[in-house]
């Protein structure tokens, strides 16, 4: 059984692949929800301990809003959509038509909104996940919050931090017209998921 800080070179790149071509489709779906070509820099994809990943979003006190999916069947897991107000802006200007100073202004169209958004690219990514591999991968209800990003990520923390202290971190550029927004994703699959996900993907043995 393998963690993820203790995966090989060839066993991140896959990952990193998974991570690229997985984003490079939620743009792609992300393209069709706003009405504009949805581009994307060259995802950067880490495996982070969790107090990094945090830093990395912004530091554990920045607000921001999650949408997190638990994942179900063959892989067990969670995977959360981090939406920074720039992103957050951007979508609601390109469906709503207007655009909120903080977080503590969204309506409920407005949630409505970044929750679909955040669920399509949560379900889009985890699509090209399962097509690559060859399994099936449920996925819940989404779930929404405002809150301390240090908060926000408490919850995979709470749940998968007993099994390992790292998480798999895939951040981006979004560019929309002359916009250019901040993806970030997070994947956070079981120890055992991990190590079936690799085998199906045949870069580990047993």
């Amino acid at each position: 059984m393998k963690n993820f800080d203790e995966l090989n070179g060839l066993e991140l790149d896959t990952i990193r692949e998974i991570g690229s071509i997985g984003t490079g489709n939620a743009a792609t779906a992300l393209s069709s929800m706003l009405g504009c070509e949805v581009r994307i820099d060259l995802p950067e994809v880490r495996i982070m301990g969790y107090n990094e990943a945090i830093e990395w979003i912004g530091g554990p006190e920045a607000i921001t809003a999650g949408v997190l999916v638990g994942l179900s069947g063959e892989i067990n897991g969670i995977m959360l959509s981090v939406q920074q107000l720039e992103f957050v802006n951007l979508v609601l200007q390109r469906m709503i038509g207007r655009e909120t100073p903080g977080y503590e202004e969204l309506e409920e169209l407005d949630r409505s909104a970044l929750v679909e958004v955040g669920n399509i690219m949560i379900s889009t990514f985890i699509n090209a996940l399962s097509s690559l591999a060859g399994i099936t991968i449920k996925l819940s209800v989404p779930g929404f919050a405002v809150d301390m990003q240090g908060a926000i990520l408490a919850v995979p923390m709470a749940e998968f931090g007993g099994q390992s202290d790292y998480i798999m971190t895939i951040g981006s550029n979004f560019i929309c017209g002359e916009r250019t927004v901040p993806c970030r994703l997070l994947l956070s699959p079981d120890i055992r998921s991990l190590n079936f996900l690799l085998k199906k993907l045949g870069v580990l043995d047993g």
